[in-house]
């Protein structure tokens, strides 16, 4: 019951957010103008914060576990090519098969990740989360980067191959990896951790102050933005993604980890790293790089209300086997 609780407190809060936004949208608060600004502001400036602010604080080098953070890098690419493959079988629309890849893989890792670890373990942690971070956020971001774009909306791709540019199409792609806001966050992030750059007072509580709004901006404009009549449509690939994201890649890659000697800490970082909730950062950038976002939201919604029961299931079976 206590884990019940404690899940129920991290997640339906950002459930309740976006129901807020949907809310607001209805009442003419947050107009379709007004959410597409709050995308681009978080998508460009708070949500790279975000990641900056958690991946800057860390002691990687201090906490450094090869084999652990190989395994969460190999496991993530590893979904990621299944996912992409068994997509086409699933989602026929070329734009939506990118949402659904993405949603069906990339997890709020660095968001429930360290609080989910710390509740379990205390501020005494071994710094599990953030190596889990570290082998899995980079991989999510650059792979949704180059999955979104080459499914974006066909007449850019059509464009491309008639002209016979494919060397553009793909230099392009690796320029919008290179510039995407949130990579370069990650990157800026993870030389400021290894190089122990220190952060003055003043810089760091800007910092969590732009950090802070990323969270709350981006689920309510995706709320606001949330189209309940279309959503109704993409009901199917949203279950399936959703019960990919929640249930079978913890059924397939946990029992591994445990094989391969992992425990305690190690498997409640890689128990979320698999089946936490879809990223709100999904939604974001599928907006951002011309797609609808209705099947991205449709999964977040759906991941974020489903986990707090999941991630207590998980986490009674792990404990029921003495695990953590």
């Amino acid at each position: 019951m206590e884990n019940l609780l404690f899940s129920l407190n991290v997640t339906l809060p950002i459930f309740l957010l976006m129901v807020l936004g949907y809310i607001f949208n209805k009442l003419g608060i947050i107009d379709e103008k007004a959410a597409s600004w709050m995308n681009k502001f978080v998508f460009k400036i708070a949500l790279p914060v975000l990641v900056f602010k958690d991946l800057a604080s860390q002691d990687f080098a201090g906490t450094w576990d090869g084999k652990f953070v190989l395994f969460c890098f190999f496991v993530t690419a590893f979904s990621i090519a299944v996912i992409s493959i068994i997509s086409k079988f699933i989602v026929k629309e070329k734009a939506k098969r990118g949402e659904f890849i993405q949603g069906a893989y990339r997890s709020s890792a660095a968001l429930l990740g360290i609080a989910f670890i710390q509740n379990i373990y205390g501020e005494m942690s071994s710094g599990m989360g953030p190596l889990m971070i570290l082998g899995s956020v980079p991989l999510y971001n650059v792979f949704a980067v180059i999955i979104l774009m080459v499914t974006a909306n066909d007449s850019e791709a059509a464009i491309s191959e008639k002209e016979n540019e494919k060397s553009k199409f793909i230099k392009s792609t690796l320029v919008g990896i290179i510039k995407n806001p949130i990579i370069i966050g990650i990157l800026i992030g993870l030389i400021w951790s290894v190089l122990h750059i220190p952060q003055p007072k003043i810089f760091a509580t800007l910092v969590g102050d732009i950090a802070k709004l990323a969270t709350p901006l981006g689920l309510m404009a995706m709320g606001a933005a949330f189209d309940v009549k279309k959503a109704v449509n993409e009901v199917k690939p949203a279950f399936i993604a959703a019960f990919i994201k929640l249930f079978v890649l913890v059924t397939i890659f946990l029992p591994i980890a445990v094989k391969l000697g992992f425990s305690g800490e190690q498997l409640i970082a890689i128990l979320v790293m698999l089946g936490s909730a879809t990223t709100v950062s999904c939604y974001i950038m599928a907006k951002s790089m011309g797609h609808d976002g209705v099947l991205s939201s449709s999964i977040v919604m759906l991941t974020t209300f489903g986990c707090s029961f999941s991630l207590t299931f998980w986490l009674f079976i792990l404990k029921t086997f003495g695990l953590v």
